[in-house]
């Protein structure tokens, strides 16, 4: 007899059911939960385990000044399962002063560069990342560019990066 994958819909209870209200919609066919930070690494776990093997993206929205927003940022994981196509969007709300969250690298290993990513132009700590240092910006650079309280023109910091040539290697 061949191997029938869960629904998405008996994923999403068997989430609500370990982790409480997790928020489940579905848009267009796609379904998205939201899960409380300290509950999405665990949450995440439980969903490699049941079959969404590939971490397609981690990515940040900054909802600053949203009308409605409770939250300033929203951290945003998209999963698939490669053996049915199935998808997942998985998303937790940090705020300020400190957002962070538990890394995801021990589950998936390419959640390095992405977190590293969301670190350097978003300001989110991943607690337990093994190297979260800037990737875009230089190491000079002190905020977060894609914040929504960064100007457009910058605070004046580029005078102050270094100039690479080709010559440098």
């Amino acid at each position: 007899m061949p191997f029938t994958p869960p629904a998405v819909d008996d994923i999403v209870a068997s989430l609500a059911e370990r982790f409480g209200e997790i928020k489940p919609a579905v848009y267009r066919g796609q379904t998205r939960i939201e899960l409380r930070p300290a509950d999405a690494p665990d949450a995440l776990r439980l969903l490699k385990q049941l079959g969404f093997d590939l971490l397609v993206d981690i990515t940040c929205v900054d909802y600053l000044d949203y009308k409605g927003a409770k939250h300033r940022y929203g951290l945003v994981y998209l999963l698939a399962n490669t053996a049915t196509n199935q998808r997942l969007t998985v998303r937790a709300y940090l705020d300020d002063p400190d957002p962070s969250i538990r890394s995801v690298v021990p589950l998936w290993e390419g959640a390095n560069w992405l977190e590293r990513e969301v670190w350097d132009l978003f300001g989110i700590r991943f607690e337990g990342h093994p190297d979260l240092r800037r990737l875009v910006m230089p190491e000079e650079f002190t905020a977060h560019p894609l914040r929504k309280d960064y100007p457009l023109q910058g605070r004046g910091e580029r005078h102050n990066f270094p100039v690479l040539t080709r010559n440098d290697g």
